[in-house]
């Protein structure tokens, strides 16, 4: 017989087998699994390596039965273009499947049904199915409505991005006024007077963050601040979101001799456009004009040349994120306010 006949099939041992094959009794091999603290040492290893031996496997949907703990989290995945996915959100949810493996938990996906926006149902599916034990939402505004349903809902949850002050501070963030206010101070320090600032919807409250953090530190030192006009010559409209209207903008910033010398962006994408803008100006990145952008998605260190830009600390994040939510889960007090991580600035060649 071969040695992979010989072996047993993964899971097919039962705790009984275990048991007779170490030697004790089927309440210690219990233990050795869920309370290795109550096994004596020399014990735990004989069972320990019969476990391994024997390729024993927990019945974890019995375990589930009896304790009650799913040992799942439920991610509300943002929706996405399959064809075009966040580069962001990919990189955070490789973070949270890490970090939820390594507290022995497993992250399982879901987001509203196909056409539809409201993710309430969704929600409401997955709790009814017991499917899981608490909750992690991401890209959290100010007055979420998927915060208020979850908190009615009494399920434990944490958040990717601060909730409001009237809802439970189970949040993660990174500091996104202080990680700006340091891409003013480097553009500063590079000899940069007149800089440009490129964000996004001005609703978003990172994004506010961001050009609030990047107008302080830039004002402390003596730099005047110029933004790309929107619709009704008003800084962080909408319309920057359209195909185009971005690098207009940033073009026509570019246009005069009162032109930014450095040009910093609330996100990498948006660098791509003051990117695409400064060479159709004739001008080049990195030279004539210095180009900062936020989030060090893996695209920064393939542009030419090579992207600056403010890095999150995604693992710290998703660990954050997992410590908060077992606490919950596991009827410890949370702490009261949320925690807010520093980012990092990755000086690449685009600054000068």
């Amino acid at each position: 017989m071969s040695e992979a006949a010989a072996r047993p099939r993964r899971g097919a041992t039962t705790i009984e087998e275990v048991a007779r094959a170490a030697g004790v009794s089927r309440q210690t091999v219990s233990n050795a699994i869920n309370a290795p603290q109550k096994v004596r040492p020399e014990t735990l290893a004989r069972v320990t390596a019969t476990v391994e031996r024997l390729g024993y496997q927990p019945d974890q949907s019995a375990r589930a039965l009896r304790t009650g703990a799913r040992r799942t989290l439920g991610y509300l995945a943002p929706v996405d273009d399959p064809f075009d996915p966040n580069p962001l959100m990919a990189g955070f949810l490789e973070a949270l499947v890490d970090a939820a493996g390594a507290e022995g938990q497993r992250v399982l996906l879901f987001r509203p049904a196909p056409g539809t926006a409201d993710p309430r149902p969704a929600i409401d599916e997955l709790l009814a199915a017991r499917q899981v034990d608490g909750l992690v939402l991401a890209d959290v505004l100010t007055d979420d409505p998927r915060v208020a349903h979850v908190v009615r809902s009494g399920v434990p949850f944490a958040a990717f991005g601060r909730t409001g002050a009237d809802r439970p501070q189970h949040w993660v963030d990174i500091d996104n006024a202080a990680a700006t206010a340091e891409v003013a101070g480097h553009l500063a320090d590079r000899g940069h007077r007149r800089v440009g600032f490129v964000g996004g919807a001005a609703a978003l409250p990172w994004m506010a963050d961001r050009r609030e953090g990047f107008r302080a530190e830039a004002d402390r030192r003596g730099l005047t601040v110029v933004e790309p006009a929107r619709r009704g010559g008003a800084p962080g409209g909408a319309e920057a979101d359209r195909a185009g209207a971005g690098v207009a903008a940033v073009r026509a910033l570019l246009r005069g001799p009162g032109r930014p010398t450095a040009v910093a962006a609330g996100s990498d994408l948006l660098a791509l456009d003051v990117y695409e803008a400064v060479r159709a100006e004739g001008l080049t990145v990195g030279r004539d004009v210095a180009v900062v952008g936020f989030h060090d998605t893996p695209l920064c260190r393939h542009l030419h040349p090579a992207l600056t830009s403010v890095r999150l600390p995604l693992p710290a994040i998703a660990a954050g994120l997992v410590r908060l939510l077992l606490a919950q889960v596991r009827g410890e007090r949370p702490p009261g306010g949320g925690l807010v991580l520093p980012a990092e600035l990755i000086v690449r060649d685009s600054s000068g």
